[in-house]
């Protein structure tokens, strides 16, 4: 039992050295394009038609993933350049204290996020089994998917690298068929031009919207795999890069498919594999979609292992993985309660995370001039993040006002332009007029304090 513990990833929260990073802009660009071609994506694109027009999904698909992407690469920028995960950084806004409760959401957060793609991934290797030997059990499959993204992420960030490239090609591969033979068998332009929904539940602008949320729905995790590239500029490339890329192929192929089934007299299903199959890409498609969604929870299981590890830095890597994996078996046999609440749960991503990020993203680049001390946010030497007893009384003030502000034009009120966007430069102006007022002085890193110019 020792060796085989000693095998398992010894991953941390001390930033990484220089050295030890091993990500290059393929590893990353491939990294997330594999994380985002994944089965929940499809499933959004799928519900945007025909509540509105194809081209119409497209086009929010476009805009909302090129703007959402622009501070989740700015985030993972700050993990590059100071080799801390996402949970322990925020110590530097919040405190030291105060990023315990950002990392508690996170956690649950994650957890979330894997309870409804290792459903979904049940049923595509539920299919995939049935089709070949006529036996059919989801919630077994349920449970082999998640026992699966535990055996893999308990090795470490290394393993998580090394099956991203591998699942990135085989999604561009069946992405290419998919669409190849979707446009080559139908009418593209009946497809332009369908009928939308008379009583639709989604607008352009929410549709907009929740490409927004979704994109910054990755913010809490992009630090935790972006701290081990080597290039910060090549790291910020291959993760805006990836990201659209991943999104207009994902959803895209979500509401092309959508709008081919109907126009086709298919029932419609949050099962995309079920929808590919009058297609014939039932069994590689959900071979792939089951594949795609194993990386893409062994990347939250990992980012919430790591989030805990922010809370009880002394525990070893593998235990929260076993416990946090094991709790991800169970509630992801929840099925179908998971799939009636998918947009609100989004939706509650953007209310409790934008705002933090937001109010990161403004600490570090306005506030703090883009740098940060990153031993001394780990070991708390110097006590430059304890601010009023380990929590920054400001950052909560900025965050509680941010979060009010999205819960209420979300649930409440919604707006019509959405209220994820709005939200972002909400909490981080709140936030730098906070730490005006108050009058706090920013912090510099040890480096500049001896006078090495950091630029």
């Amino acid at each position: 039992m020792a060796q085989l513990i000693n095998q398992f990833g010894n991953d941390n929260i001390k930033p990484t050295p220089q050295n030890k990073r091993t990500m290059t802009f393929f590893s990353t660009f491939a990294l997330w394009l594999a994380a985002n071609v994944v089965i929940t994506s499809v499933l959004t694109g799928m519900l945007f038609v025909p509540d509105i027009s194809w081209k119409t999904a497209i086009w929010a698909i476009i805009i909302g993933s090129a703007i959402g992407a622009i501070p989740l690469a700015l985030t993972g920028a700050i993990g590059t350049r100071t080799g801390l995960s996402t949970m322990v950084m925020t110590r530097a806004a919040f405190g030291q204290k105060g990023a315990i409760l950002p990392s508690i959401v996170n956690t649950i957060i994650l957890i979330g996020w894997s309870w409804i793609q290792a459903f979904l991934a049940g049923l595509s290797l539920d299919y995939a089994i049935s089709y070949a030997t006529g036996y059919s059990n989801i919630a077994l499959f349920v449970i082999l998917t998640q026992v699966l993204v535990v055996g893999i992420t308990i090795y470490g960030h290394c393993g998580v690298e090394r099956l991203e490239k591998y699942v990135s090609i085989g999604m561009l591969i069946l992405s290419t068929v998919v669409f190849y033979k979707l446009f080559t068998t139908y009418d593209v332009s009946s497809l332009i031009s369908m009928q939308v929904s008379q009583n639709p539940e989604i607008t352009t602008i929410i549709a907009f919207d929740i490409v927004v949320a979704t994109a910054f729905s990755w913010m809490s995790t992009v630090c935790d795999f972006n701290r081990h590239a080597k290039s910060e500029k090549k790291a910020m490339a291959g993760t805006y890069l990836g990201y659209v890329l991943a999104s207009l192929i994902a959803m895209g192929l979500g509401a092309t498919v959508s709008g081919f089934s109907i126009l086709a007299g298919m029932e419609q299903t949050y099962d995309p594999t079920l929808l590919l199959v009058a297609y014939g890409f039932g069994f590689v498609a959900s071979i792939v979609v089951f594949l795609s969604v194993v990386s893409t929870n062994v990347m939250a299981l990992y980012s919430a292992s790591m989030s805990f590890m922010n809370v009880f830095s002394n525990v070893s890597f593998w235990k929260p993985v076993a416990v946090i994996g094991l709790i991800t078996i169970i509630g992801a046999l929840l099925q179908d309660a998971l799939m009636a609440n998918f947009f609100d749960f989004i939706l509650l991503i953007a209310t409790l995370f934008i705002p933090i990020f937001a109010i990161v993203l403004v600490d570090f680049f306005m506030i703090k001039k883009g740098s940060y001390d990153a031993e001394d946010i780990v070991s708390d030497v110097r006590g430059n993040y304890r601010y009023q007893n380990g929590i920054n009384i400001a950052a909560y003030v900025a965050y509680i006002l941010g979060a009010v502000f999205a819960y209420y034009f979300t649930y409440v009120m919604p707006l019509f332009v959405g209220s994820s966007i709005l939200t972002f430069f909400v909490s981080g102006f709140l936030y730098w007029v906070v730490m005006t007022l108050s009058k706090q002085i920013p912090v510099t890193s040890s480096l500049e304090q001896k006078g090495v110019d950091l630029s």
